[in-house]
């Protein structure tokens, strides 16, 4: 069964936003840092894969300069963490575009600086 949750690390300031699946691991992921909850994160299970088993080095690096790093291993206890909370698909899929747009459209140079 699909999952969605949040988390809040409050040392980097960052919302983190996970799809996660039957075995609690992420298959995508969202960050959100800062006050502004400025997108550093937007990261799919299925494109990190592809990158690794079709492309090369440079491409795997590419991509998370792009779209940054998704966790590895499972989340089991996601809910001792604070500000954890399971969210509906529809929240998780909005917070999902907004950041893929926003990390696409920005470019890897520029992902980590809040817009004013």
């Amino acid at each position: 069964m699909t999952r969605w949750i949040r988390t809040y690390d409050g040392e980097s300031a960052t919302w983190s936003y996970f799809e996660l699946d039957d075995e609690q691991w992420a298959s995508r992921q969202v960050d959100l840092q800062g006050p502004k909850r400025t997108p550093v994160t937007a990261a799919a299970l299925g494109e990190v894969l592809q990158c690794r088993d079709h492309g090369d080095a440079a491409a795997m690096a590419a991509y998370e300069r792009q779209y940054g790093v998704l966790a590895e291993g499972d989340l089991t206890g996601w809910e001792d963490a604070d500000g954890s909370a399971e969210v509906p698909e529809d929240v998780f899929e909005r917070i999902w575009a907004a950041a893929r747009l926003r990390l696409a459209s920005t470019g890897s140079s520029t992902k980590h600086e809040e817009t004013p």
